[in-house]
């Protein structure tokens, strides 16, 4: 697990294909202790979550597999490519952005930039699959970085990066059309899951959730079944 709350930025040093697989090398700062993560230790690259296979002060390596390559922005990296880096939680860590994943849930496209003052506004279309997610004020995973949600328009939402932001992402070099990785609030879309199950009368099953037994819709009858309210309050 992580926070989104970017720790450095790390440099992609080599890229090595084998197979289906492609080995990146990332260097990384001075002051970023990967040397102490255990081989098998999980890292945070640009959002997505990696196996460190090797590691020493200034470097580490990890593999991309073929769905890592397909599913992320991870299958266009080049060297010299920049790349956020956050190393995983322990327990009693504060918890400074939101609970992250590091599994991306669709590639977004930056759509518009504005300067406000010296923050930078972003709007970003997202698929579908992580639109029904976005809730204004809510959190979003962009590129591994937690950030609040400000409007929603559609499939597109926006989001506003402050100079601190902007000082230790690379966010605000991106130009419109770059692709961005995006985890979806793992609250939402649980919820949005298991609702729309629920309530759509046409939802594919969903494996270990008990079949519908009540009218599709919202009904009185639907939140009684499952404890919101009173069976009594529900005649």
């Amino acid at each position: 697990m992580f926070t989104g709350i970017v720790e450095a930025r790390g440099t992609v040093e080599r890229l090595e294909a084998d197979g289906a697989v492609r080995r990146v090398r990332i260097a990384t700062p001075a002051d970023f202790p990967v040397q102490e993560l255990p081989l098998g230790a999980s890292i945070a690259v640009d959002g997505v979550c990696l196996t460190v296979t090797g590691r020493a002060p200034g470097w580490f390596s990890a593999d991309l597999g073929p769905e890592t390559l397909a599913l992320t922005t991870l299958g266009g990296l080049a060297p010299q490519a920049q790349v956020h880096l956050e190393r995983p939680l322990k327990l009693g860590d504060a918890l400074g952005g939101h609970l992250v994943s590091g599994h991306v849930d669709g590639i977004g496209r930056l759509v518009s930039r504005q300067d406000r003052g010296d923050a930078l506004e972003l709007e970003i279309e997202a698929p579908p699959t992580v639109a029904s997610t976005l809730v204004v004020k809510g959190s979003i995973t962009v590129d591994g970085v937690s950030l609040t949600i400000n409007a929603v328009h559609g499939l597109a939402f926006s989001v506003t990066l402050i100079p601190h932001t902007l000082t230790v992402t690379h966010l605000g070099k991106k130009v419109v059309g770059s692709s961005l990785n995006l985890e979806a609030d793992l609250i939402a879309k649980h919820i949005d899951r298991l609702v729309a199950a629920r309530l759509s009368a046409t939802a594919a099953p969903v494996p270990n959730l008990a079949p519908r037994s009540t009218p599709a819709g919202l009904t009185l009858e639907t939140l009684a079944e499952h404890g919101f309210v009173k069976h009594g309050s529900a005649r």
